[in-house]
Order: C-alpha cells, then sequence, then structure tokens
C-alpha cells in the first residue's frame, strides 16, 4: 500500500463507527439515502478527471455499500482509485430533509462467500463487484427558516455546524 493510502485508509471509518460518533447526522443521512434507491457517484478516471455515475447503495451490518454490474467503468475506477463521493437524490427538489453526500474510500469486496452475503432476494445471478464505502466525509445541508445549514461530519472531529 503507497503512503498516501496508507494515510487515507487511516482517515477513514465505517458506517458503524460513523454512526455511533454522530448518531443524530447519522440517522438523518441514513434516511436521505433510503427515501429513493437511486444516488450518483463520483469516482476518479484514469486520468485524473472526475467521472459521475449512477448507483445503488445499501445498508449492510456495519458498512455501507456499493455494488456494481462486472467491468462497470465505475467499478473499474474504484478498482484503481478507492476515492469516491456519493450524494444521494434530492428527492423532489424541496430540500425536505436536507441534501446528503458521504465521501472516502472504497474496498472492494472479494472474498465469494462474504459478496454471496450481500445478495438481496430477487437480485438476478451472476457476478457483481461489490465495495465497502470507508467515510472520511459526511455532509448534511438543509434549509431552515430562510438559513443554510451545513452540518460537516469527519473523523476525530465530530460535527461541525455552519450557517450562512
Amino acid at each position: 500500500m503507497a503512503a498516501a493510502e496508507t494515510i487515507l485508509a487511516a482517515m477513514t471509518v465505517t458506517w458503524q463507527e460513523f454512526t455511533e460518533a454522530a448518531p443524530e447526522l447519522a440517522a438523518a443521512v441514513r434516511a436521505r439515502f433510503e427515501a429513493t434507491p437511486h444516488h450518483v457517484v463520483a469516482t476518479l478516471r484514469r486520468d485524473g478527471a472526475p467521472r459521475v455515475s449512477g448507483t445503488e447503495v445499501g445498508f449492510h451490518g456495519p458498512d455501507l455499500v456499493l455494488g456494481s454490474m462486472p467491468d462497470a467503468r465505475k467499478a473499474r475506477d474504484l478498482q484503481r482509485d478507492g476515492r469516491f463521493a456519493v450524494h444521494a437524490n434530492p428527492g423532489d427538489g424541496s430540500m425536505e430533509g436536507g441534501d446528503a453526500k458521504v465521501s472516502g474510500t472504497a474496498v472492494e469486496v472479494t472474498d465469494p462467500l462474504k459478496v454471496a452475503e450481500f445478495r438481496q432476494p430477487g437480485t438476478p445471478p451472476g457476478p457483481f463487484h461489490l465495495f465497502r464505502l470507508l467515510l472520511s466525509d459526511v455532509v448534511l445541508t438543509s434549509v431552515e427558516e430562510d438559513t443554510l445549514r451545513v452540518r460537516l461530519w469527519r473523523p476525530g472531529t465530530g460535527v461541525v455546524e455552519f450557517r450562512r
């Protein structure tokens, strides 16, 4: 593992660790991700340019996870460079419940038995990529009484709030 990758991995946590550190924010962010199945993930192309793709995420045990069809561009991006950001679908545009984003490092699950544990009932048979999403940043932005409220969490710093 390169020095930069080691530093990034040390600054990330599982969904469960985030939930234990900031339970109120975690509940609000999870509600945004569960409100609709379709979200947007940003990955890095081979040349370092950003790529955005549609995706679904799920909660499994201590982890927030992302799946992908075999050899999809987003999966190849994450295998090469695990840095990601996922923006929850903002729904009807009302900002009700806030606008949620998470970022960090994706780690591919390669053990076939562990991958099989994640297969949801009704999922088509066949191979797929599965990534555990380790978090370095969680942001929930909302509008409250004509004020923009931004709650930011990072490992070791707790929740920091900004109002504008």
